[in-house]
């Protein structure tokens, strides 16, 4: 990854989650080669910064909107609790 390549991408958001991981786990692999030099790895740095924030971000919306899908599934139907209650 070139100095010029990662300060044309390091504010770009990535199109998905995946996408996004992908590029992150790129991102990792050149830093543990010790494929980039001192800029590069900063540069590099930055960029899985942006990469990470946005991955968190979609899991913490996703987990949100699963929360709410469950919510809504758990609610008793407006019959469901008129046989049988009286268990105790």
């Amino acid at each position: 990854m070139s100095a010029a390549k990662s300060s044309r991408t390091a504010d770009r958001e990535p199109a998905s989650y995946e996408q996004a991981l992908a590029e992150l786990e790129e991102i990792v692999q050149a830093m543990e080669a010790g494929q980039l030099g001192l800029d590069d790895t900063l540069a590099a740095y930055r960029r899985g910064n942006v990469l990470l924030k946005f991955c968190r971000d979609r899991l913490q919306a996703v987990e949100q909107q699963v929360q709410v899908l469950d919510a809504d599934l758990l609610k008793p139907y407006p019959d469901a609790g008129a046989e049988g209650t009286d268990r105790d």
